[in-house]
């Protein structure tokens, strides 16, 4: 941890902006907490909750709410991005207008853009003038804000591609509740991050069915599969979806019902349509944007993901869960490794 106390501004007070700005209020760091919502800063600084996304939480005092994004930006270096991944073009424009030095930005969440297909570290780098952004990082790994505002023992990642960048990050949030380690690979841990959402919303819909824990244990081990083989085929390093931010997080995504993914997914296996389930969830499904995404970058990559392709019928084609489920058990038979091992073979041949 850090000896200084540094200011660092937290932009966007949802569940997950306020559970991290309480990890860095924890490090004695000044945090100002960014939100478009004058009634929830009003709330932030005169009760010290914010009762809509975390409730029985008291936020400590070193969390100062802004409603400002001027003021809120003011003498800082560090940025978390905390914004669902449909307002990150919108909130990066709006920084970049009132931003007038260099910044390093990390970002927090966990999705892909559908249509464009890229990255949220590529959409920073495209919205953020070369002359604003210092550096990128990504913190990612299996973590429900709710027990990381009670301080309960998570684990996260950091990745940029200037990993001296991913160590400043490392050490704002660092502590003996809160372990942040470092990895190299940016591609891995932002596709493990965002597609793990898919599986777990193909996992609520196998427990809304009441299929049980044999076919759940299954869609997550072969969803597992599904990410690594579009991940490697991107340029990730296989091994990265052996860690915190592949099976870590597919893990805590697929079995907490802290997550908004299986709980949206258990409404549809219950016979909701997607419309009464988002309508219902009042929060961003980041698994409903990702699975378009990831269908067409599995079209675009040629790589076969049945279990994506399977929950896009579903939640855009209006297919039946339990029909879309059928399919996947009544699919050809073959080996458990031959897909994961023909893509790792070309990739060897591409080196």
């Amino acid at each position: 941890m850090q000896d200084k106390r540094t200011a660092i501004t937290v932009v966007g007070a949802g569940s997950w902006g306020t559970a991290l700005a309480i990890v860095l209020a924890d490090n004695a760091h000044e945090v100002r907490l960014w939100s478009h919502n004058e009634e929830q800063v009003k709330e932030i600084n005169e009760c010290h909750t914010n009762k809509r996304y975390l409730p029985e939480i008291s936020l400590p005092e070193l969390i100062v709410g802004y409603a400002s994004l001027r003021d809120a930006l003011m003498g800082v270096e560090t940025v978390i991005l905390a914004v669902p991944t449909k307002a990150i073009r919108e909130v990066l424009g709006k920084i970049s207008a009132v931003q007038t030095a260099p910044i390093t930005v990390a970002h927090v969440s966990k999705g892909i853009e559908p249509d464009s297909l890229l990255r949220i570290s590529e959409m920073i780098t495209q919205e953020m003038p070369k002359e604003l952004l210092q550096d990128i990082v990504v913190l990612s790994g299996p973590s429900h804000a709710e027990e990381v505002s009670l301080r309960h023992p998570t684990t996260v990642t950091v990745t940029s591609e200037n990993m001296a960048a991913a160590e400043k990050i490392q050490d704002l949030f660092i502590n003996h509740n809160f372990r942040v380690y470092t990895n190299s690979d940016v591609i891995g841990v932002e596709i493990g991050g965002a597609l793990k959402n898919i599986i777990a919303l193909a996992a609520g819909i196998t427990d809304g069915l009441g299929y049980g824990d044999n076919a759940k244990a299954a869609l997550m081990t072969r969803g597992l599969a599904e990410i690594a083989r579009l991940g490697t085929k991107m340029g990730a390093n296989p091994l990265t979806f052996s860690g915190l931010t592949g099976i870590g997080d597919l893990i805590v995504t697929c079995t907490s019902v802290h997550s908004r993914n299986w709980r949206a997914g258990n409404l549809l296996g219950k016979g909701k349509t997607l419309d009464e389930v988002l309508d219902n969830m009042g929060m961003v499904v980041e698994g409903v944007r990702t699975t378009k995404a990831a269908y067409q970058l599995a079209n675009k990559y040629q790589v076969n993901m049945p279990i994506t392709f399977a929950l896009y019928d579903v939640l855009f084609n209006g297919k039946n869960a339990k029909d879309a489920v059928d399919v996947l058990m009544a699919r050809g038979k073959t080996h458990e490794m031959e897909e994961l091992v023909n893509v790792l073979d070309e990739k060897n041949t591409e080196n």
